[in-house]
């Protein structure tokens, strides 16, 4: 139980179902679906969407999406993946022989087709119960009136307006500034497209005028989308991944998701006994930081869209963990990471639920880096996501950029499995963090005992190309030790990503929720 001397939250309970995301209004709306009847994937979609506007630098209508889904009385989860793919006239060759080496934000290549309005409606169609044209409502009205803008959202617009290209500045700038805090942000171009998506589902987006207006801003940069390129946009289903921590299931998406790369953490961490040490001294999250080059390392060779990967079951083996973990020193830093192939971002957006009945959502929504592309759609204002730089360019790596493929991505929901029933639906943000991030948290309540909330609180640290990324409530003497084993340090203005999660107690039927205090976020629940 926390100090009640000391600022923070507690975590939440309750009985009849739980919502936690990074902002108060799309946990509410969300909240306000469960208690009119519907279920959690419908309470999901509505908090999601509604979250592009309430956080419109992380994720929106023209971003993908990734979903586990742990239907009512069942054990076994669904993975969605709302990835879009590349443009089938798409070629590497062409794009190096413009002298680039990797494709930045903005870059046409960078703008694969928009994945998770698909992924919504197919949601809705399989495991909802409202109906997509119920679960928008919400969205559509604080569209259209605007959004007063949050404290974590002002503190990271306030020097992102750069990124936007001009047609981004024009719906997402307000007299050529960003939205200040409290002021009303509003999209009623996509309360347009959003009620043409309750109309007609998925085709609303993917043909007609939002299309067009799409494909025409895509036309006129430069890009090679075309119109079949959105029409076959599909979401696809699929069987999680999986490996164990300590007797505790981790449940990560596949590939083109990261998920494997938690799992590959998670078994290099295990052969450590972290329990002994201090939750946020130098012994345990220097491990951490090491493992963690040793695991990205492995991903960024290997992971990719799961047609063209091949190591995947290298990557899940705990034989490879293990052999891995026999490279790391306990008191001496190994190189720092090479810069990752990928464009650097630093959050997302997700929403985890569970309600009355036993389903449970992780669902993770996203446009990779602030804002995107910073490229949006001349009529409607949909801002185009950049998960293209998940790509790289080197020529026969199974992550080349190719036509049709999808691309590495970072955004990962998370739930895990204890004595075969999921006990807890998360997911940790933070762009290449997530990774990471998962094995922190879920160490966090195996090793340490914490509750979800806690275990979201600690403090995080992250390896980079420009050294160990701290948050800035580390205490100095685990500063000058991390300094001692070799770890250059840094802090930035901001933290290290954000975190939400839903314990789930099946002996007393209580949910118990953590949402990160570094972000304007709650968990909510009746």
């Amino acid at each position: 139980m926390r100090n009640f001397h000391k600022p923070g939250r507690s975590s939440v309970y309750a009985a009849n179902g739980m919502v936690a995301t990074s902002h108060p209004l799309a946990a509410t709306e969300a909240l306000a679906i469960l208690r009119d009847g519907g279920n959690a994937v419908d309470a999901a979609i509505a908090g999601a969407v509604l979250l592009g506007g309430c956080e419109p630098h992380m994720t929106g209508l023209g971003g993908d999406c990734f979903a586990l889904i742990k239907p009512a009385g069942s054990q076994d989860v669904v993975a969605v993946n709302g990835s879009g793919r590349a443009p089938k006239a798409t070629s590497a060759e062409a794009i190096r022989s413009q002298g680039i080496s990797r494709i930045e934000p903005g870059h046409p290549a960078s703008i694969t087709v928009p994945g998770a309005v698909d992924a919504f409606c197919r949601m809705s169609d399989l495991y909802g119960r409202l109906g997509i044209d119920r679960v928008l409502e919400p969205a559509i009205q604080y569209f259209e009136e605007g959004i007063p803008v949050a404290p974590r959202v002002a503190f990271d617009t306030a020097t992102l307006s750069d990124n936007l290209a001009p047609s981004g500045k024009q719906h997402y700038l307000t007299s050529s500034r960003p939205f200040a805090l409290g002021e009303r942000f509003a999209m009623p171009g996509q309360a347009h497209v959003l009620r043409r998506i309750a109309k007609h589902g998925r085709d609303g987006f993917y043909s007609g005028e939002v299309a067009d207006d799409m494909l025409a801003t895509l036309k006129a940069i430069g890009a090679v989308h075309n119109p079949d390129d959105f029409a076959a946009t599909q979401a696809s289903l699929s069987e999680p991944v999986s490996g164990q921590y300590r007797g505790t299931d981790l449940i990560e998406h596949p590939p083109n998701g990261q998920g494997a790369t938690a799992i590959l953490l998670a078994h290099i961490l295990a052969e450590f006994d972290i329990a002994s040490m201090d939750p946020n001294g130098a012994d345990r999250l220097h491990l951490e930081t090491e493992a963690t080059k040793l695991a990205y390392n492995t991903r960024n060779r290997f992971l990719s869209d799961p047609e063209y990967m091949t190591r995947l079951s290298h990557m899940l083996d705990p034989a490879t963990g293990k052999a891995l973990a026999a490279l790391i020193d306990p008191k001496k830093a190994m190189a720092d990471p090479a810069p990752l192939s990928e464009a650097v971002h630093k959050d997302t957006v997700l929403i985890t639920v569970v309600d009355r009945d036993g389903m449970a959502v992780s669902l993770i929504y996203s446009i990779f880096a602030s804002f995107g592309s910073g490229v949006a759609s001349d009529k409607f204002g949909i801002l185009f996501h950049n998960r293209g730089s998940g790509f790289n360019l080197t020529p026969g790596h199974p992550n080349e950029l190719g036509p049709g493929k999808r691309p590495l991505h970072t955004i990962l929901p998370g739930m895990t499995r204890k004595n075969g029933q999921i006990d807890m639906t998360f997911g940790v943000m933070g762009g290449q963090y997530q990774a990471t991030g998962h094995c922190h948290l879920i160490s966090n309540i195996i090793d340490f005992g914490m509750d979800p909330q806690a275990a979201i609180d600690a403090p995080r640290v992250f390896p980079e190309a420009q050294g160990l990324r701290i948050e800035g409530n580390l205490t100095n003497a685990t500063k000058i030790d991390l300094s001692e084993r070799g770890h250059d340090l840094y802090t930035e203005p901001g933290p290290i990503g954000g975190a939400q999660a839903i314990r789930i107690d099946h002996e007393s039927g209580t949910l118990i929720a953590g949402s990160d205090p570094r972000k304007d976020g709650i968990a909510v629940g009746y």
